[in-house]
């Protein structure tokens, strides 16, 4: 006998509120008290009232497949960041991480020190101007003080205004999230407890050192490595297409190209590696298949069937992050 459906109940529509709603996580109640979650309520107006998205926002910025690596991909990093017009008064560093204690945008340490999450939800399309105005609020806020999320203008300036375009962008993976606080190992309470959390539920990681954008990953049944491209999307596929064709996109034995993710405009390529293989195991396979890559990029002529064949069976595999 078919079950009987229970009646649904109608959400309530967004409320009519006097002045701006202020912005929340995705999934957090709605602040106008409707009821629905935040992305279902006012957050869906303000995506629809935001900017057009842009494709790539950290476009122009050095290291941009670092940036998509550590919005994506890597659960524990810190960048030291550095400012075109120089730190202001009493704000001795500010340091890009991947994500914050509860998911806060940004942070204002006691003594000054400004850390900036990127691993958050943003109110408009383009991520770049929202993390600028993230990180204008954290300079001016009061030490010691976690800064919200807010609703952006499309006028404001964007981290490619901000930062220092000749400065270097060398993240820092960790193991784990002591960052998050001064003196780490003397935590205790509910400080210690949100660390160890945190540092369970982190998937091992290591950047490569002799490309860009490349980062290993260890996970209960293989290993990974996942590795941000800034070529073309087309002519990178066409490229990866040959080289599978010719069965020279492998980083190794036992090592297999599975298909690729799109992300931030910029698609990643990801590679199966048996569980002994270890990051620096794939380095110097990591820096042959780059000079394979390059030559194949340079080819201009039309693909072969069988290079077709394997370009249909990389995209049908390929996954859009965003």
């Amino acid at each position: 006998m078919a079950k009987k459906r229970r009646p649904q109940t109608k959400a309530a529509a967004p409320r009519a509120v006097d002045g701006p709603i202020p912005v929340v996580g995705a999934r957090e109640p709605c602040p106008c008290g409707s009821g629905r979650r935040y992305k279902a309520c006012h957050g869906q107006q303000a995506a629809h009232a935001s900017a057009e998205l842009v494709q790539r926002p950290f476009e122009g910025l050095p290291g941009e497949a670092d940036w998509v690596a550590l919005r994506e991909l890597v659960p524990a990093a810190t960048v030291r960041l550095t400012l075109k017009d120089g730190l202001p008064e009493g704000v001795p560093s500010v340091t890009l991480a991947t994500v914050l204690p509860m998911a806060w945008p940004a942070l204002r340490r006691d003594n000054g020190a400004v850390l900036l999450g990127l691993q958050n939800d943003t109110a408009t399309g383009d991520l770049s101007r929202d993390l600028a105005d993230t990180l204008q609020r954290a300079l001016a806020a009061e030490p010691g003080t976690p800064v919200g999320g807010s609703r952006t203008g499309g006028d404001g300036p964007r981290l490619q205004d901000l930062l220092d375009l000749s400065a270097p962008f060398e993240p820092e993976v960790h193991t784990g999230f002591e960052f998050w606080v001064e003196n780490a190992e003397n935590a205790t309470g509910e400080v210690a407890a949100s660390l160890e959390r945190a540092n369970a539920a982190a998937i091992p990681t290591v950047r490569l050192t002799g490309v860009e954008g490349a980062y290993w990953c260890e996970t209960p049944e293989k290993n990974h490595l996942r590795w941000v491209m800034t070529h073309p999307e087309e002519k990178l596929l066409d490229a990866l297409a040959r080289l599978h064709a010719a069965g020279e996109s492998s980083l190794g034995e036992g090592t297999r190209l599975v298909g690729s993710f799109r992300a931030h405009g910029l698609t990643v390529p990801v590679w199966d590696l048996p569980t002994g293989v270890g990051a620096a195991d794939v380095e110097k396979p990591a820096a042959a298949f780059a000079e394979r890559l390059n030559k194949a990029l340079a080819d201009e002529s039309p693909l072969s069937g069988e290079e077709r064949r394997a370009r249909s069976g990389l995209t049908s595999r390929q996954v859009t992050l965003n």
